[in-house]
């Protein structure tokens, strides 16, 4: 298994959140752990599923993980930092489809038609796990957990285009926006109300099919009302409950 600590020490990147695992844990951030372990996967079922990850990075701030039209043959599992996904279209323009963060997977979209539809580039220094696709799904077959969990990730992606598509306020947008980052935040362990922007406002923008003024205006108007508190990139979410009827949207209307 490839650990690409030489790599880290000579960058001097210190990375203070995943860790390598072994045979019977997996790292901290593993995408797939919560799955296996819930069910009392055994030391024989782990060490499969181990065995087919490949640590790399780091990416530096700006690099490509994989662009559109690369062959699909992995999928990327998030270790550490901040990921957006995008398109540019023919005239060079580009369009934010997501953000991911650590223990969170990216380049399920390219199941079909078999190679990247979007470029992955890494918003600050990013390591990833890499599993061979192939040996994922031929494991999967035998791991019904890791399978249902397949399923929910791509469901999931297929929710958040769903949320954009639709006919939503610039408000709602935002105030959703916030919530699922919170949320996903404090899924792998962190805090869920005070937490880092790594994506910079023009990316947040695109990806809420916002204009970038607009975005401004909605952070200045949130932070005027009391429902967050932002300090450059840095955001507490102080009125949850109003964000969420803010939202509008089932996913957050139950708290």
């Amino acid at each position: 298994m490839q650990t690409g600590k030489s790599t880290e020490c000579s960058l001097g990147w210190l990375n203070p959140i995943a860790d390598d695992g072994d045979e019977l844990h997996f790292c901290s951030t593993c995408a797939f752990s919560d799955a296996c372990l819930s069910v009392g996967y055994g030391k024989g079922e782990l060490m499969a599923l181990h065995c087919l990850v490949e640590h790399v990075g780091p990416y530096r701030t700006g690099a490509h993980v994989f662009r559109t039209g690369n062959p699909f043959r992995a999928i990327y599992a998030v270790r550490a930092g901040t990921v957006k996904t995008c398109v540019v279209d023919k005239d060079g323009r580009e369009q934010v489809l997501g953000f991911y963060l650590p223990g969170e997977v990216i380049g399920l979209n390219a199941i079909y038609p078999d190679q990247f539809p979007c470029d992955a580039v890494a918003l600050e220094a990013a390591q990833f796990c890499r599993f061979s696709f192939p040996a994922m799904s031929a494991l999967a077959t035998r791991m019904p957990a890791l399978q249902a969990h397949l399923f929910r990730l791509l469901s999931k992606e297929l929710g958040t285009a769903t949320f954009l598509a639709a006919d939503h306020s610039a408000d709602e947008r935002m105030a959703a926006f916030l919530l699922d980052l919170g949320d996903r935040y404090r899924a792998r362990g962190f805090s869920g109300t005070h937490f880092r922007l790594s994506m910079a406002r023009g990316d947040i923008a695109n990806y809420l099919r916002l204009a970038a003024e607009t975005v401004s205006r909605v952070i200045g108007r949130f932070r005027n009302q009391g429902l967050i508190d932002i300090h450059g990139r840095s955001v507490t979410l102080l009125n949850c409950q109003g964000l969420r009827e803010l939202a509008k949207d089932e996913n957050y209307a139950a708290g």
